[in-house]
């Protein structure tokens, strides 16, 4: 017995619909471009990092086309052996989302995997920043950008450089220029472990 498919509930999605849902970045109105740092050194730190990228994902208006491989380093800020090691790092996003939006977003993400701001530079589950959206600059203290310190720290440029290598920081030159200048001290790449962009 042939099927029909008189039911609008049981109708294949058509081929076309498909497409766009999963090219949904060009349904976007003039989407943007930004680039967001991740680090964990408390728990699972690649299955939160993992999470982080996810939850990014899940965001209406965020769509994440890039994430680089993953980097251990040394705390940042703090006496060498009092914290654990981080994971590191940089997912290259498109959204329709202004940047104080996609703010909200990366601290909602934050609380989600309970990120406890006690202290300056003290260990945390996730952090997640906002290094760059688009040619964006501004010095609003709530969100500055570029991030007024990615030009200083290996562990955000190694993983950006990997996804974008002619990436550039307005005030500051190219990411590969900045990374160069600084070295790789302190910030190994972890072969051994990988993470994946959302399905």
């Amino acid at each position: 017995m042939k099927a029909t498919h008189s039911d609008p509930t049981v109708q294949p999605v058509p081929a076309s619909v498909v497409a766009a849902v999963d090219a949904a970045d060009t349904t976007l109105s003039n989407p943007k471009w930004a680039v967001i740092a991740l680090g964990s050194n408390l728990g699972n730190r690649l299955e939160t990092l993992q999470g982080a990228i996810d939850a990014l994902e899940d965001t209406p208006g965020v769509r994440v086309k890039a994430v680089s491989p993953v980097y251990e380093t040394e705390p940042w800020g703090v006496d060498p052996g009092s914290q654990p090691s981080y994971l590191n790092a940089v997912a290259l996003v498109k959204t329709t989302l202004p940047p104080s939006s996609l703010l909200e977003r990366a601290h909602a993400v934050e609380e989600a995997f309970h990120r406890v701001r006690e202290e300056r530079w003290g260990a945390r589950t996730i952090d997640v920043d906002i290094v760059a959206y688009a040619d964006v600059v501004s010095d609003d203290p709530v969100l500055t950008l570029p991030h007024p310190r990615a030009h200083q720290r290996a562990f955000v440029l190694a993983p950006w450089h990997d996804v974008d290598p002619e990436a550039r920081i307005p005030g500051h030159g190219t990411v590969g220029d900045l990374l160069a200048s600084l070295g790789h001290d302190g910030v190994m790449p972890r072969t051994d472990l990988e993470l994946r962009l959302p399905e």
